[in-house]
């Protein structure tokens, strides 16, 4: 497991120097690492370190954030479908960013600190709600959110969320309606340091989160009865961990836009990956991170345009959903 995670580190730095050399223009990957070490001439700084460099730490935070998003989500629900994407915890985060963009005076530090705050909003609403619709009592006689009654409304909440998307892009300005159109297709292209940092510290508090609530996360992997034995107060746990799955999808999403299917095939490679029982939360960010920078680095070598990382996420997400889907449908037809 532990050389496996290596690899996964070795083969996300590999990416990550190889997003930075391309571009309008190929730095050998040599220059790339002497730049990064401090060698290098000013404008091969330049182009580097102030250019290339935010975008690509972008792509790595974001996926991370993804991938250990959707790791926190699929491990307390107990199923690979429920990822923030499909729950509709990302369309929230979008829906509130975008009212933001979209708006003709959001410039300066209101685009700075309002989008982010916007995302986590629209995010945190949207799963309060989901939550509380999916609120019963199942089938065991349980009373709380199961995940598989969380998915259901979460795809519905997500449709209606895409709607509202849709009717405030039809209400802005051509101008403000194409910027926010851009950002909806899942960009890396305005990428910088204002739109790094908040989404580097969202995922720092939530990779804390999640590390002291290691053994919380493997108990709420039981079963009920076993869980509840264990002395894990589970409605408690459940809340303060969507929380941060929550806030970590909404700042990658105010970061790069709705980047899909990351967070939901990242947890899922990384278990196979890993062999383990649930979803492993470094490993699913390395994942992400992985899915994220290759993305990029397809995007600017594969196509004869630059094209938003988003697109060749879901052109390789959408295969591994049908994938998921039969394969489920296999488990429950056998059992």
């Amino acid at each position: 497991m532990v050389l496996i995670t290596v690899t996964l580190a070795v083969l996300l730095f590999g990416l990550f120097c190889s997003d930075i050399a391309t571009g309008d223009s190929h730095i050998p990957l040599g220059r790339v690492l002497d730049v990064l070490t401090g060698g290098g001439t000013r404008s091969q700084r330049f182009i580097i370190l102030e250019s290339r460099l935010p975008r690509a730490l972008t792509a790595v935070v974001v996926g991370a954030a993804l991938g250990l998003s959707g790791a926190i989500a699929q491990s307390i629900m107990h199923n690979p479908l429920a990822s923030p994407d499909i729950l509709g915890i990302t369309s929230g985060a979008s829906f509130g960013a975008v009212t933001i963009i979209g708006a003709s005076s959001a410039t300066g530090l209101t685009a700075t600190v309002g989008v982010p705050l916007a995302a986590v909003l629209g995010g945190s609403l949207t799963a309060l709600a989901i939550y509380v619709l999916a609120w019963g009592r199942s089938a065991s006689g349980e009373i709380g959110a199961t995940g598989l009654r969380l998915v259901l409304i979460g795809v519905g909440v997500n449709a209606l969320l895409v709607a509202g998307i849709n009717w405030t892009l039809t209400r802005a300005s051509l101008l403000d309606a194409s910027r926010a159109q851009l950002w909806l297709t899942g960009s890396l292209n305005s990428a910088d340091r204002d739109n790094l940092v908040p989404a580097a510290i969202a995922l720092a508090v939530v990779l804390t989160v999640a590390a002291m609530s290691a053994r919380t996360l493997a108990a709420l992997r039981l079963g009920t009865d076993s869980t509840r034995a264990l002395g894990v107060r589970i409605q408690s746990q459940q809340g303060l961990l969507l929380g941060a799955s929550v806030v970590a999808a909404s700042m990658a999403t105010a970061a790069a836009g709705p980047i899909g299917f990351v967070a939901l095939a990242g947890p899922q490679i990384a278990r196979r990956l890993l062999r383990t029982p649930g979803e492993p939360m470094i490993g699913s960010a390395l994942c992400g991170a992985i899915l994220v920078v290759g993305s990029d680095v397809a995007a600017h070598t594969m196509f004869p345009v630059d094209l938003p990382v988003g697109i060749v996420t879901a052109a390789v997400g959408g295969p591994f959903l049908l994938y998921l889907l039969v394969r489920m449908n296999r488990k429950a037809t056998l059992s």
